[in-house]
């Protein structure tokens, strides 16, 4: 597990950099193509949980955010998708960033890349729609983190969105979310996976 830690959920990435180029093809029809990097998640094939956050989340209003962005597969295809959104991006790792920013070019949108740990980037901002898919293999502390300070940065009425496998760690992080936000419902399940949802409300902790 430590190293998984170390390849992806890190500043720096110590592996030699590879790149591949991954297609996302939606339920719509519609064909994406993205350029990958090793040393960030999801580097062989793009992830099952993140296409089904992209096709099932539930957007509410227009600022959006990507946390944990990796290359960009989330926030970019929703901004092709959904062209009046406002989004905005940010991961920990360096290399992530960097794609992220090449992605977004290469697909010919405009969206907010920076880099930085959980919320640090966006101190003083506040967004209708969280979007994550944690990284569970870094430890509790980072995907509890990231559920306990997203009131701080959510308008209100606004929602946090979380993909994880249900089996897999993500039954604790429902539990976690409901515990901060006083609520979370399951908007979709598919194959193990689950998005879990909780709105943010005058009596939640943020």
């Amino acid at each position: 597990m430590a190293e998984k830690f170390e390849h992806y959920y890190s500043v720096e990435p110590r592996s030699k950099l590879k790149v591949r180029y991954l297609k996302l093809r939606l339920k719509n029809g519609h064909e994406y193509v993205f350029k990958s990097a090793s040393g960030v998640y999801a580097f062989r094939r793009i992830d099952k949980a993140s296409k089904i956050l992209i096709e099932h989340a539930v957007i509410d209003g227009k600022r959006v955010l990507d946390l944990g962005c990796g290359y960009g597969v989330v926030g970019i295809t929703l901004k092709k998708e959904f062209p009046d959104l406002e989004v905005f991006m940010s991961d920990i790792n360096k290399r992530a960033v960097e794609f992220a920013k090449i992605n977004a070019k290469d697909n010919n949108v405009e969206v907010e890349i920076r880099w930085g740990d959980t919320y640090e980037p966006w101190q003083d901002m506040r967004f209708d729609t969280i979007l994550l898919n944690p990284p569970v293999t870094a430890g509790k502390r980072v995907w509890m983190k990231m559920i306990s300070e997203a009131p701080e940065h959510l308008k209100e009425g606004g929602s946090l969105q979380v993909v994880a496998f249900h089996n897999k760690g993500g039954s604790r992080i429902k539990e976690y979310m409901k515990k901060i936000f006083g609520n979370v419902e399951d908007v979709w399940k598919e194959g193990g996976i689950r998005i879990y949802r909780s709105v943010m409300q005058l009596n939640s902790k943020g």
